[in-house]
């Protein structure tokens, strides 16, 4: 589902060429209206309007934004959507999205986080939502899987996770969390494009499954800042035991992941220039494990040519190399905004098991990224990277990591 994370992401990278003033209600909030127009190979065509509603403190900090929206999407229609994000100090935030439209595709999401959850001793990390994704794709298991594989559906999900975490110390945290899921596969919004249960009839998940996952995570971080962090680094290991309520009695009905996460940032004296890297490795144990839970590779925070889960395995490698290089920074619309330009290289596989050891069929991802950033809490940001299947274009509101 293309989310208002385009839209918004968009707005921020293009600020500095928006020629609207901001209005004269509030001396701290700045009102105005964004064109919005995107095109993506999974989520088709949009225009529309993005009315952002910014408010911020005396030292210009933002404090929250609010941006109702209406898009015309090519493959179903008009979508009416709500955010709203609302940032308090030392990281506290909150998000609400509220989303309708035409045909098939819903949402609803909340999330509250608070990384120093009574008076700094811990870290708090809750959210639900509710969501119709129609324009999902799947093209098989396997590193070597077609592009003529391709196949539609609709991800109709229901999510509830909680994360809780101690701080050991200022670089360290033990953090424990649940997530459930609830997953049917309906009929997608995709008409030029074979149904995915009908392509791929004997996959585990392909009708319905339901997901308690119950976690465990290490955490040493020396990074300044959570979200728009400049120096430090992060590594995190992490190990899963998921639960899948929708097997059969006489079969195994649990399933591990473990993972580690190493991620680290070398800026010069000046900041101006950051060299981001980032690697991941994932494995996947135990049998029944629904296609939507298996490790995957391609989307918006890794090999970023290519569609969202466009390779899909037990186990992936995965590794990031971006160079954020600061070129601007103005104040606009009472808010202090900093842009920055990025190139970078993503590389990754999948892998069915890893007695099959070797460096060929390896994807190289390379490409470039458009970012706008309200520190210390949002980033805003368009990625363009080329793949063998032509490139693909993505945007969020965070750092791919």
């Amino acid at each position: 589902m293309l989310s208002c994370r385009w839209f918004l992401s968009i707005f921020l990278v293009l600020l500095t060429v928006i020629g609207s003033a901001p209005s004269p209600v509030a001396a701290k909030q700045a009102i105005f209206a964004v064109p919005a127009i995107s095109t993506s190979k999974n989520d088709g065509q949009d225009f529309g309007l993005i009315v952002p509603v910014l408010e911020s403190d005396e030292e210009g900090n933002l404090v929250s934004l609010m941006a109702p929206m209406v898009i015309h999407n090519s493959f179903l229609g008009v979508r009416g959507t709500m955010n709203y994000y609302h940032y308090w100090t030392a990281g506290r935030q909150m998000e609400f999205v509220g989303s309708y439209t035409d045909q098939i595709e819903r949402k609803l999401k909340i999330r509250y986080q608070d990384p120093g959850f009574v008076q700094g001793l811990f870290f708090l990390d809750v959210g639900a939502e509710f969501f119709k994704n129609a324009t999902k794709r799947f093209y098989g298991i396997g590193q070597i899987t077609p592009e003529s594989n391709e196949s539609n559906y609709t991800s109709r999900e229901i999510g509830v996770k909680w994360n809780f975490g101690v701080h050991l110390n200022d670089v360290t945290r033990l953090m424990i969390g649940q997530r459930y899921r609830d997953v049917e596969v309906q009929p997608g919004g995709v008409d030029t494009k074979p149904f995915t249960r009908d392509q791929f009839g004997g996959l585990s998940g392909i009708e319905r499954a339901a997901i308690l996952a119950n976690r465990l995570v290490f955490q040493y971080d020396t990074r300044d800042n959570l979200t728009t962090p400049t120096v430090g680094s992060r590594a995190e290991a992490y190990v899963e035991v998921v639960h899948n309520f929708q097997r059969g009695k006489e079969d195994d009905v649990l399933f591990f992941r473990y993972g580690v996460d190493l991620r680290a940032l070398f800026p010069t004296p000046s900041k101006r220039l950051v060299l981001a890297v980032r690697g991941l490795v994932q494995l996947n144990f135990g049998d029944g494990i629904p296609f939507y839970e298996l490790s995957s590779l391609g989307g918006q925070n890794n090999l970023r040519g290519f569609g969202q889960d466009r390779f899909v395995d037990r186990h992936l490698l995965a590794l990031n190399v971006e160079e954020r290089i600061h070129v601007l920074g103005l104040k606009l619309f009472h808010v202090n905004v900093e842009f920055e330009v990025a190139p970078f290289v993503d590389m990754g596989r999948t892998y069915n098991n890893f007695e099959f050891r070797q460096f060929s069929e390896y994807e190289v991802t390379p490409g470039i990224g458009l970012r706008g950033i309200v520190r210390p809490n949002l980033v805003g940001r368009v990625d363009w990277a080329y793949s063998k299947e032509g490139g693909a274009v993505f945007a969020g509101l965070d750092y791919p990591f």
